[in-house]
């Protein structure tokens, strides 16, 4: 499962800022009165500013560390909020929504476009009539030109952390190598975590064909959670798509 022993330090290192612009792409494009559900929600940040400004959300995630860790955050914010132990590409007992959202480029996690399109299934079954569909993943500029050969180090008093990408095998894939060390004071050394991530994306014009076939129309694409244009450097795309 991802994110296991390791939850804790992706919550800590992860750059809040992003949160606060995921934020404001759903503000532009969700009402209040929509019922909200964020797949992929992990550490339930994102799932804490909305409730902070009262939309009616609710999260889902694979992991439960990750959502062991939403629900302390979201502990003095909305204490009883929904949060589901699902996998995007089954969903079965998930109630429908009016809007579901997937950012910090989950969908890349998938394996191929085999089971892309059926995580896209899911979704569209599970959106009421005219339900909104809001995503983002990363670009093959991303993968292919940026992300290779990059590495992030990171230390503190007690933790340290190393991030190496390399391309992966298949087209316009990406291989995260992340070590996690956390001092353990009881033996005076450093307990090591590590993981391997893969990510995958694909052409534009893949991702709306095959957001086309799950069923969803009016298929907009932007850069800059919303607010530019796509190019050919873009290194995220950002989806709004309603259901047909």
């Amino acid at each position: 499962m991802i994110y296991q022993e390791f939850a804790k330090f992706y919550d800590e290192l992860f750059d809040e800022t992003m949160y606060d612009q995921w934020l404001s792409f759903v503000k532009a494009n969700v009402s209040k009165n929509d019922s909200i559900m964020d797949m992929a929600c992990g550490t339930g940040r994102l799932l804490s500013l909305l409730a902070a400004q009262n939309y009616n959300v609710c999260g889902m995630d694979l992991s439960e560390d990750m959502l062991t860790l939403a629900e302390e955050h979201l502990r003095n914010i909305k204490p009883d909020m929904p949060l589901i132990q699902g996998d995007m590409t089954e969903m079965e007992g998930i109630p429908d929504f009016d809007v579901i959202t997937c950012f910090d480029d989950s969908l890349c996690y998938l394996p191929n476009q085999d089971v892309l399109q059926t995580a896209f299934e899911k979704v569209h079954e599970h959106l009421n009539n005219d339900g909104q569909f809001l995503f983002d993943v990363i670009t093959p500029y991303q993968t292919d030109v940026v992300y290779p050969g990059y590495m992030y180090n990171y230390h503190d008093d007690s933790n340290a952390f190393m991030w190496q990408s390399y391309l992966g095998d298949e087209d316009h894939s990406i291989e995260h190598d992340l070590v996690f060390f956390k001092y353990n004071e009881r033996i005076n050394a450093y307990d090591q975590f590590s993981e391997i991530h893969l990510e995958r994306t694909y052409k534009v014009g893949i991702y709306i064909d095959l957001l086309k076939n799950a069923g969803f129309k009016d298929i907009k694409v932007s850069a800059n959670f919303g607010k530019d244009e796509i190019t050919d450097t873009t290194t995220r795309w950002f989806f709004v798509c309603k259901k047909g």
